[in-house]
């Protein structure tokens, strides 16, 4: 397929909704058997006949027999939210991926850029070395993670802002820095922990994992991503805009600063809830906004609409294949997903005709 070419004068095409409506059904059929398969699959396979009485059983108030309790509670209680999870955390990064390239008009942008893992990685830190937030329980790590992503965004953002607002090189060389600051602080954090397995579970954690998936994680992680999808599906046109540059969109009548400043307190509020959930995933939200434009262009309309959609189902076999490969054992979501993505990447650059979605 042609990439639409985008100019100085002329931002990207209004994609239609008919042209969206197959590709979007497509994927959208695909993310139901990809999460049917995801709950029906693992280390113990469940018959899909099972998998899908079980299934409506929940939902519907039915009954099952006493000796499927066991297979029950598998599927409904420990893989139905940790799937479901992992497709709000594919298709959230995959469309913050997208709004942050836009924002700082980089293509090597994702949402981590900003030191928002970084900032969640010190909470998250300071709850398995020290034991703090220890009276919220389970919700201990995901309250502190995403206390630390905020404070970490809000930090990045205040050192990053001068007289004229927020230079997107600017905002990712302090996002850059700070990062590492942040990193250097949770490594002191681990250094003085009191207990010897802090460091292997922070690395864990870095690294994404879905192992504590419950459904009280649901509603607040899928309201944010879905929040954020709709907020920027309809200012699609002003990111098209906003890419070309801060004098094209004042040109065109689009407020840059005040759209990035919009764009930087949706990216730091549904990264962090998140990264609270699921720790760090790399590349989901790199890899996936690029493969993306290849199909659909670089108009933000289509890539925002088939983006999450691509990101969900990914992040659904990436956590399939994180508990399966070396079972009981599990690997961290970040490992398979580098995996994946440093070389699809890589060969995205070597492609002469293709430059963040343009020729």
């Amino acid at each position: 397929m042609t990439l639409t070419k985008t100019t100085a004068d002329h931002p990207p095409a209004r994609p239609t909704r008919t042209g969206l409506a197959l590709p979007v059904l497509a994927l959208s059929l695909t993310l139901v058997v990809s999460v049917v398969a995801g709950v029906a699959l693992g280390p113990t396979v469940v018959p899909l006949p099972d998998t899908l009485r079980y299934l409506g059983a929940a939902l519907t108030g039915g009954t099952i027999g006493a000796d499927e309790v066991s297979s029950y509670s598998v599927i409904w209680q420990v893989r139905a939210p940790r799937v479901l999870l992992a497709a709000v955390v594919g298709a959230g990064l995959s469309a913050i991926g997208v709004a942050v390239q836009a924002m700082v008009r980089n293509a090597l942008a994702d949402p981590f850029i900003l030191g928002v893992s970084s900032g969640a990685s010190v909470g998250a830190s300071a709850v398995v070395s020290f034991g703090l937030f220890a009276g919220l329980g389970v919700y201990a790590l995901s309250a502190a993670a995403f206390l630390g992503a905020l404070a970490a965004s809000a930090l990045v953002y205040l050192v990053a802002r001068n007289r004229t607002g927020v230079a997107p090189l600017r905002l990712v060389l302090v996002g850059v820095a700070l990062a590492h600051g942040f990193q250097a602080l949770m490594s002191v954090i681990v250094f003085f922990a009191p207990f010897g397995e802090a460091a292997r579970s922070v690395l864990f954690w870095l690294l994404g994992s879905l192992g504590s998936a419950t459904w009280g994680a649901l509603p607040i992680a899928g309201a944010a991503v879905v929040v954020a999808v709709v907020v920027l599906v309809r200012s699609s046109w002003s990111l098209d805009v906003l890419a070309m540059g801060d004098e094209t969109a004042a040109s065109l009548g689009v407020d840059a600063e005040a759209l990035r400043r919009t764009l930087f307190l949706l990216t730091a509020v549904v990264t962090g809830a998140l990264v609270a959930v699921s720790g760090a995933v790399g590349f989901v939200g790199l890899v996936i906004p690029h493969l993306v434009r290849i199909l659909a262009g670089a108009g933000h309309r289509g890539v925002l609409t088939i983006a999450p959609l691509a990101g969900a189902i990914f992040l659904v076999w990436v956590d399939l294949a994180a508990r399966s490969l070396f079972a009981p054992r599990e690997l961290p979501l970040g490992v398979i997903t580098a995996l994946i993505g440093v070389p699809v990447f890589v060969t995205l650059l070597r492609r002469r005709a293709y430059l963040f979605g343009g020729r």
